[in-house]
């Protein structure tokens, strides 16, 4: 991979961005003039966009991809599967091919990690509450912000283990990370302690952005750009064969302030970090607390290091998804060894002193 980065910072910007700098210098040809729709879901807005004006109707398809595996994915969506496992009592519940496999991956990237992500966290997640408490401090002006014990945080975490998720065939047989899924096969989650609850979030949109660009690839669609919140997976070039601009959101700036742009194709990029979904407290700059979504499974706090984020370009967005959140969790000088030791991965590290450190 070629080195790409000037000196820049993490999060991917907003799609408005991403769309101008699709738009510029875009062919006339109509059937390469750019098309994209956008909407909601996984609670993160999404924009598609193919240089294809006459495959418009593969945009409305993966709109409705995404209704789909909103379906299936969704901690809150009464019904969903994921719900569905969270609310069997432990007993064993019956899962689609897309989500036995989401759940693989996850407990493959779990194992990788040796437990620092962790599938089982959802219990910590709704007790911190990190987005419901951002809502109702932007609605009451004296909210106070709500900061769990520990004593509280370490009778969750008894339930917070990756190894109580099981994933057996029809006969009972439990699936391995390296067995090959198929559609025609019917597949179970049990949940071994019946307390435990799962969430799929830290890999759930990487997943279901690699399927759009397999489904788009399967069309004929050859150039666009995904853009599910944080995640970016790019297909191909612009029609004249130059690559995308892509912005890379300043942590904790305004809306859509780009530090930097990384300019390339058929990549995925991806960016987790602090400022994302957060709150402060604290009167003084030395009294501040930065409290986020990104938590550490030893403790049940967020994860408190060196760094505001990472982005990670890959192949596959689901990587990038997993990677990106492991190697914050890492902090900088063990994530970037971790990164160093792949192939085909790079990073883009931002420190709380806003210094810029590649892979490469």
């Amino acid at each position: 991979m070629k080195n790409i980065f000037e000196p820049t910072q993490l999060l991917l910007t907003g799609f408005s961005l991403l769309i101008a700098a699709v738009l510029t210098g875009c062919s006339q040809n109509r059937s390469q003039t750019p098309v994209s729709r956008t909407g909601f879901a996984f609670d993160t807005v999404i924009t598609i966009t193919i240089y294809d004006g006459q495959k418009s109707d593969a945009l409305d398809h993966c709109l409705a991809l995404c209704e789909k595996y909103e379906s299936l994915f969704s901690t809150t969506l009464e019904g969903s599967e994921v719900w569905n496992i969270n609310h069997a009592g432990g007993n064993r519940t019956a899962v689609s091919y897309d989500t036995a496999s989401l759940i693989q991956s996850a407990l493959y990237y779990c194992d990788q990690s040796q437990g620092m992500l962790d599938l089982t966290l959802r219990p910590i997640i709704e007790e911190w509450d990190i987005s419901g408490q951002m809502k109702q401090a932007g609605a009451l002006a004296d909210y106070e912000y709500y900061i769990p014990s520990d004593q509280t945080l370490a009778g969750l975490l008894e339930h917070v283990n990756y190894q109580n998720v099981l994933l057996t065939d029809t006969f009972g047989n439990e699936i391995e990370y390296t067995d090959t899924l198929s559609d025609e096969k019917n597949y179970f989650v049990t949940l071994k302690d019946a307390q435990s609850t799962i969430d799929l979030g830290f890999i759930a949109k990487g997943y279901i952005a690699d399927c759009l660009k397999s489904y788009l690839l399967s069309e004929g669609i050859e150039n666009g750009i995904i853009s599910l919140g944080g995640n970016v997976l790019l297909i191909g070039s612009k029609p004249d064969g130059s690559d995308f601009n892509v912005g890379i959101q300043k942590p904790f700036g305004a809306a859509n302030e780009v530090i930097t742009t990384i300019q390339e194709n058929d990549i995925s990029v991806v960016s987790s970090g602090c400022y994302e979904r957060y709150f402060m407290t604290g009167q003084t700059e030395k009294d501040r607390m930065i409290y986020h979504h990104i938590f550490d499974a030893a403790t049940g706090h967020p994860v408190q290091n060196d760094l505001l984020g990472v982005t990670i370009l890959s192949d596959s967005s689901m990587e990038g998804d997993a990677l990106s959140t492991y190697c914050y969790l890492l902090g900088l000088e063990k994530g970037l060894e971790y990164i160093r030791s792949l192939e085909n991965v790079e990073a883009l590290f931002i420190t709380k002193d806003y210094e810029i450190i590649t892979s490469y």
